[in-house]
């Protein structure tokens, strides 16, 4: 039996790593603050809340642009230079929470929780086809990944509703709702289960639908699903 989730923190003050001091506050749709100096963070254009005047904004090119265009998702992300502070917030109640990750570590992302990452992070990303998209309309969606590759670094997430985490030992199992999972360390393995509802009172309903993932490694969960149709 693999182990409960448990509630990641919702704050965070004065917080310092990979060279970047960062401050997370606020209950229903929370702030994430950074104070930059040498280290340059990148993020989506319109997540920026508000920053220090001398705080220098530029456009940083993603990898495999051409495929993303085609997908109709973003093909620059934006990033900041310091020195100075720059603030970030989603348009959703949620939860923002930092990953810490050490030089040579990944993880695996759903698409469209991203917030902000520091420099030292190289992202890739790729499509999820087949059963698994079922709750997206037919389409897939996309799974993005972040690789500190030049160091340590920081990646910022924002999910909905609260998140937690479980940590899943080799060979522990555990079944999430589709909507509900939001990353994974890449060790992590997801499958998708199905389960007919053939006799009783919901015959008529169909079928459950859940990702199996597998350790070792993290899971994170996000309380509340929103549905956030991707194109074709």
């Amino acid at each position: 039996m693999a182990p409960a989730p448990v509630l990641k923190a919702t704050t965070a003050q004065a917080e310092t790593f990979a060279g970047v001091t960062y401050h997370v506050d606020g209950e229903l749709v929370p702030v994430l603050t950074t104070e930059l100096s040498s280290v340059p963070v990148y993020f989506e254009h319109h997540i920026l809340l508000w920053k220090d005047t001398q705080t220098q904004i530029g456009v940083k090119s993603l990898s495999g642009a051409f495929k993303r265009v085609l997908s109709g998702m973003p093909v620059f992300m934006t990033e900041a230079h310091g020195p100075g502070r720059i603030a970030f917030s989603r348009d959703g109640a949620g939860h923002v929470f930092a990953m810490h990750l050490k030089q040579g570590q990944a993880l695996d992302v759903r698409e469209h929780q991203f917030l902000a990452a520091t420099d030292q992070l190289d992202y890739t990303f790729a499509r999820v086809k087949g059963v698994a998209n079922i709750l997206m309309g037919g389409t897939g969606f996309f799974i993005d990944t972040f690789t500190a590759q030049k160091g340590d670094g920081i990646l910022w997430l924002h999910g909905y509703g609260n998140v937690f985490e479980v940590f899943l030992n080799v060979g522990e199992r555990i079944d999430i709702e589709p909507g509900g999972w939001m990353y994974k360390d890449r060790s992590v393995t997801m499958e998708t289960q199905f389960q007919k509802l053939s006799t009783g009172l919901f015959a008529s309903a169909g079928q459950l639908v859940w990702n199996r993932f597998t350790g070792p490694g993290r899971i994170g969960l996000q309380s509340m699903y929103i549905h956030l149709a991707t194109a074709e």
